[in-house]
């Protein structure tokens, strides 16, 4: 059996030394916040907040802090739920191990979610009220508090069910702006969302959309929402499935009431009103800013006797939903090469933010003879970027498995290398110039509006990477320091980005100097930034820097460029201008105040001494 509540999972990780208690009054205006960044960012424990200042209820974060801490979770079912996607992948499975996957229809059938008829709902012991909700903020120039680990529940218009449901994980926001206090709150959806559909459906009949939002419960409630599944599947099945048992759910005043959650509002979104949401701190690593978004007007909030209210951060990665894309790729990896042909691994890059780099190994086998170069992979591109949130991907690299059967996306200097060793920059650039990009993606043209560029290497290596500046390189006039931030990848810091008015006509003279002036031999791409020690400190801040801060169509130049029948590439490095642009949302930057704060719980005698 799994976990019937959060309350027991984490007095189970408290007996198995996995939880900490904080005994000490922590504000949750920024101070808890700062609190799951650090305690994430040294591996630690599960965080237990006993005394949250200004509200009677109990608070937790960290709880998938650690991919071993989400193993030991789901010890119980995590093998069961592999076994079906296997068997889902390739149904021959069953027959070369049948004892082994004997099991897994049975795990399917029992996980179905079932409605509770009789007995009390724990959920619905209590009321209050939302400004009675832990109101965490995590970064000082958020709008206001948001749910973090919410469950957002909706149903298809149209047909109804809870077979035909979706349970995302959104953005809430609790106060702040022009909603009435405690009587609405803000939702925030982005683009290739399950709830977008409902939502347009609704729309479109004219009526409200009915949505209750669920708040801790089981850690299998918590990761379903997050889970990539496709559509028509419903994520309270696979709640059921890892969480070792069905997703029990009641139904009050018409709305669905998850009745092992902590806490739950229901509400709903009037289909013709919005109103402005943020600014909050994004999985990019900076803000995204204040823009429309629909208005969940909220009927009434209950909870738990015992409740305890789950958190998180959202920052510039990794934190602790970085634990999540790492269990999803162990979960579906076999679905990849099924789902896509050809495909035979993909990586959403965490430190680069997800969705502005995506590394990606295809098959190359349409002319099996002579010189191996990009074909069957520009398929595989197009195919991945129509397939659900890889259509969000703003890079995306791909190379053929067949000229390093060993190489893994998931170590991304030695991927990058690889390609970069074998890309022709004049034949394997790949350009879409209007297209859409990730909502938070402040790099493009406008919201949720940008371009992609598709870097497809395949064949012998044909150079060699540059491991130090090359010998007497120099720079022009107002270029003030060089590094390398891996083998092949220089990176230049430039004057102040003055606009793309001016930007061609700048680019022009620092590729012509590059072309004229400097050896590029083993330098195949150069990287224009705002301060190059940081940029090559490591390679997350290289990945972060380069891939947040450039639009491709725009921010994409060359030594010695050309078009030639539409098509644009370049015979020496390839150059992409990081700089940060004035449209650029601003970077989240911590309180330092609120660092001292933290500090003093991690003194002798306080709660958090020994870990922090």
């Amino acid at each position: 059996m799994g976990y019937t509540s959060l309350k027991e999972c984490l007095l189970d990780l408290e007996r198995k030394g996995h939880l900490v208690r904080v005994t000490e009054e922590v504000d949750p205006y920024l101070e808890m916040a700062e609190v799951q960044r650090r305690v994430y960012e040294v591996k630690g424990p599960a965080v237990y907040f006993e005394n949250v200042k200004g509200c009677r209820f109990p608070a937790v974060c960290n709880l998938f802090g650690t991919i071993e801490r989400c193993r030991f979770i789901f010890r119980g079912s995590l093998e069961r739920v592999k076994k079906i996607v296997q068997l889902k992948a390739d149904a021959s499975n069953f027959w070369r191990a049948p004892f082994s996957f004997a099991t897994a229809p049975f795990t399917a059938l029992n996980s179905l979610p079932v409605k509770v008829r009789r007995g009390p709902v724990p959920v619905l012991e209590e009321r209050t009220t939302i400004d009675q909700l832990p109101q965490i903020q995590n970064w000082p120039d958020d709008g206001g508090p948001f749910i973090t680990l919410g469950q957002v529940y909706t149903e298809d218009p149209d047909k109804g069910g809870v077979m035909n449901s979706n349970l995302g994980m959104y953005r809430v926001q609790l106060a702040g702006n022009q909603y009435q206090a405690g009587k609405e709150v803000g939702l925030h959806y982005q683009t290739h969302r399950g709830i977008g559909i409902h939502h347009a459906r609704a729309i479109r009949r004219g009526e409200p959309l009915k949505v209750s939002v669920f708040v801790g419960g089981p850690p299998a409630h918590t990761f379903a929402a997050v889970m990539p599944l496709p559509e028509g599947l419903t994520e309270l099945l696979f709640a059921g499935m890892l969480g070792a048992r069905r997703f029990r759910y009641t139904v009050r005043d018409g709305f669905i009431i998850s009745t092992d959650a902590d806490f739950c509002i229901t509400g709903t979104i009037d289909p013709k009103r919005t109103l402005p949401e943020g600014p909050f701190g994004d999985h990019l690593g900076y803000y995204c800013l204040t823009h429309d978004f629909p208005v969940l007007e909220v009927q009434k909030v209950y909870h738990r006797k015992d409740a305890i209210w789950p958190f998180t951060v959202v920052g510039r990665p990794p934190q602790e939903d970085t634990s999540f894309g790492e269990l999803i790729h162990e979960i579906t990896q076999p679905m990849v090469p099924v789902t896509l042909p050809g495909v035979k691994a993909i990586h959403a890059v965490d430190a680069a933010g997800v969705h502005p780099l995506l590394l990606a190994i295809g098959s190359e086998r349409y002319v099996p003879y002579g010189e191996r170069i990009p074909q069957e992979v520009l398929t595989i591109a197009n195919a991945l970027l129509g397939f659900g949130q890889c259509s969000l991907a703003k890079y995306l690299f791909i190379v053929a498995g067949e000229d390093n059967p060993a190489l893994d996306v998931h170590h991304v200097g030695t991927f990058l290398g690889h390609a970069l060793e074998r890309v022709d920059w004049t034949r394997d650039l790949h350009f879409q110039t209007r297209t859409t990009i990730d909502t938070l993606d402040y790099s493009g043209t406008g919201l949720n509006a940008g371009s992609k560029l598709v870097i497809a290497a395949a064949g012998s290596k044909k150079r060699d990477l540059a491991r130090k500046v090359p010998d007497n390189f120099t720079l022009p006039e107002g270029y003030v320091g060089c590094a390398l931030a891996m083998p092949g990848v220089l990176v230049v810091q430039g004057p102040p980005f003055s606009g793309y008015e001016k930007v061609e006509h700048e680019m022009h003279a620092f590729t012509a100097f590059l072309d004229e002036r400097c050896n590029l031999e083993g330098v195949p791409l150069v990287v224009l930034v705002d301060d190059a020690e940081f940029t090559a400190r490591n390679l997350r801040n290289f990945l972060w820097v380069t891939f947040t801060r450039s639009n491709p169509s725009h921010d994409v130049h060359g030594v010695s460029s050309f078009i030639e029948h539409k098509h644009w590439g370049c015979r020496k490095s390839l150059i992409v201008d990081a700089r940060l642009k004035p449209h650029h949302a601003p970077p989240l930057i911590e309180d330092p105040e609120v660092t001292k704060r933290v500090d003093a719980l991690a003194t002798k005698g306080k709660s958090l001494h020994g870990i922090l």
